[in-house]
């Protein structure tokens, strides 16, 4: 589909430092075979041009999709029914008992429930970490979503019991990288350095060299993982990471909240992507990731929900806005993770860190066309004044208006095109019921 956005004024995120020259305003954008064709003043666009469909972008900001690199989708099954615990006591003891009942329809329908959630805020890509991989596929591939898909190559079940998957994942990934037009990205997962063995780490690191794929990987989560790391190694999981070559493919490193300076210079010198979860964080009393050490160590980072088990929503809005603000205060330093930073870690770091950086992130002539509409025709975002300043401190998810993903129009007026969003929110209180019930 041929689209030209008219009259839109646009934030492109194109610059390292997002700078008043990322502004522009009133131009018109054109898309064309999934792709932005052209960025010219209003009216100026090609003669030869010919949209099938025109959007006005009268009151509307366009800005580069969210990109959501660290998350759980279908946890969106056991939202509000976790809280209040420690990492320990939530896992172990609430989530992982609710995972062992989980069937593969339940993980569809709760994928699609987070997919719904993620769209009507405006996140257009992410990195999805779960359980029953074919089923969570599925979800995104007849969603239209981007996504970067990491599955385990170990299996762990109740009791204690491991299976060994690794040709499964060999299997699936061959099945399903690249497809659904590059939409679809798969890395291998490995659940942390304390779930996992040392010689299972090096299997992993291995198989993720041989098929050219990355890795997502919790890592330094809370004090307890450093400390019980090393008792067991003399050493971080950061330089476990190192040792059994999980480092030397690229890598999704979520949360990073107990690092030490000498961590941040290996993550910085094996271009590991940080994905700061603030929320889920804070909200299982976990600590705050040093962002602004990180930074200043130049660190890639990028933003996640993480699950919504332990957020408990899925709006990359409200994750920028709490980045922005919650390290000036723990600082006492206003100038510490500006809007334009907070900005560029929701999307274009977000892109790079998830592997899609070479065709999202920014609004360019060539890049692919993930772009939302933000109404700012809203009391709350009047006067606009600074636009960077509007959507990390000012714009909520719910008002994001469309959504393009890959040149298609997914949601628009609010309205999701790919999803019946009433029979996923039925379908998915139905799973969670048997699912948390017993």
């Amino acid at each position: 589909m041929n689209i030209v956005i008219e009259g839109v004024d646009i934030l492109t995120s194109d610059s390292a430092v997002n700078s008043a020259a990322d502004y522009i305003k009133n131009a018109d954008i054109g898309i064309k075979d999934g792709r932005i064709l052209f960025i010219e003043p209003a009216g100026t666009g090609p003669s030869d041009f010919k949209p099938d469909r025109r959007i006005s972008g009268r009151h509307r900001l366009a800005i580069p999709g969210m990109v959501n690199a660290h998350t759980h989708c279908a946890m969106t099954l056991m939202r509000n029914a976790a809280d209040d615990l420690p990492l320990d006591k939530w896992l172990f003891e609430r989530i992982f008992p609710i995972e062992d009942r989980l069937m593969d329809d339940d993980v569809y329908w709760g994928t699609l429930l987070g997919i719904s959630e993620m769209l009507k805020s405006g996140t257009t890509a992410m990195a999805d970490m779960y359980l029953h991989m074919e089923a969570v596929v599925k979800a995104f591939s007849e969603a239209g979503m981007r996504v970067n898909i990491s599955k385990s190559p170990l299996e762990f079940h109740s009791g204690g019991k491991v299976l060994d998957a690794f040709d499964e994942f060999r299997d699936y990934y061959k099945k399903w990288n690249g497809r659904e037009n590059g939409k679809i990205k798969v890395y291998l997962e490995v659940h942390s350095t304390y779930l996992w063995d040392y010689e299972s780490l090096i299997r992993a690191s291995d198989l993720a060299k041989e098929l050219n794929t990355g890795i997502h990987i919790h890592l330094l989560e809370t004090a307890k993982e450093r400390k019980d790391s090393f008792e067991q190694y003399g050493k971080s999981p950061v330089e476990i990471c190192v040792e059994t070559g999980i480092f030397d493919v690229p890598v999704i490193g979520a949360h990073l909240v107990h690092v030490s300076k000498e961590d941040m210079d290996i993550l910085h010198k094996y271009k590991v992507s940080a994905a700061h979860n603030p929320s889920s964080n804070l909200k299982l009393g976990s600590g705050i990731a040093p962002i602004p050490a990180m930074l200043d160590a130049g660190v890639n980072i990028a933003l996640g929900t993480d699950g919504a088990a332990s957020n408990n929503n899925l709006n990359m809005f409200e994750e920028m806005h709490l980045a922005a603000l919650l390290h000036k205060g723990l600082g006492q330093n206003p100038e510490l993770v500006n809007a334009r930073q907070a900005f560029a870690m929701a999307t274009v770091n977000g892109s790079n860190a998830i592997g899609f950086g070479s065709d999202t992130g920014v609004i360019k002539p060539g890049m692919k066309a993930d772009i939302i509409l933000i109404d700012t025709d809203k009391p709350h975002l009047n006067p606009l004044n600074d636009p960077y300043s509007a959507v990390v401190y000012s714009a909520q998810g719910a008002d994001v208006d469309t959504v393009i993903l890959d040149g298609n129009i997914l949601m628009e007026k609010r309205e999701l095109k790919t999803i019946d969003e009433e029979k996923v929110k039925y379908e998915a209180a139905a799973a969670s019921m048997r699912l948390i019930s017993g």
